[in-house]
């Protein structure tokens, strides 16, 4: 059964860690899970799905506690930036399409003021490709993508994370235990990475 609570006037969904297929709850503003859920035309629990999404954002939490990023869009960042993928391989334009997804949902399924709204528009569009983002916010986004890399083979490269939370040896190591564990490992026969998981934020 999914909990409702009210926080500033805005219902949030508390989902079960057997829900999510993740170990810890997260909340997100309902029904905003649901209809992602409706629309996802991929596995729901597939390499690019809500285990993924949700590991997107505890690895964001972690990142932005130091980094000082802000906290309420590198949530929505993380279960937003996947969600408009046609494949699990090679789709270059999954960002853009989450971009104006993200604008479309803004107001009936969640708020931002102007400034996280835009800082949310340009991590997703931008995650497909871009390397390094000057805005600490965005860059903490994409890094929390990267670092969950291991789920699809691939050891995150420090060389390839903007934010010194992220370069750190022992959070690198710490992402990639927890996604190489919780992968699933049934989906996997026969995929093969993109270059853009492999270049860039996947």
């Amino acid at each position: 059964m999914l909990r409702l609570r009210v926080i500033r006037g805005v219902a949030l969904v508390a989902v079960s860690p057997r829900q999510l297929g993740y170990g810890v709850p997260m909340h997100l503003p309902h029904p905003l899970l649901a209809h992602l859920r409706h629309r996802f035309a991929l596995d729901w629990h597939g390499i690019h799905g809500v285990a993924h999404w949700a590991r997107v954002a505890r690895i964001g939490e972690r990142l932005a506690a130091e980094s000082g990023a802000r906290l309420d869009v590198v949530r929505l960042f993380a279960f937003f930036h996947d969600s408009c993928r046609e494949s699990d391989g090679w789709d270059t334009q999954h960002g853009p399409r989450a971009a104006v997804l993200v604008e479309s949902l803004h107001g009936s399924h969640f708020s931002l003021d102007r400034t996280g709204l835009e800082l949310l528009i340009e991590a997703c569009h931008g995650h497909t490709h871009g390397d390094f983002h000057d805005d600490v916010t965005v860059q903490t986004c994409w890094d929390s993508d990267r670092l969950d890399l291991g789920r699809v083979g691939i050891v995150p490269d420090p060389d390839r994370l903007g934010t010194a939370a992220a370069r750190r040896p022992e959070v690198i190591a710490w992402a990639y235990r927890w996604s190489i564990a919780e992968r699933p490992r049934n989906r996997l026969r026969g995929f093969r990475a993109s270059p853009e998981a492999q270049a860039g934020p996947d």
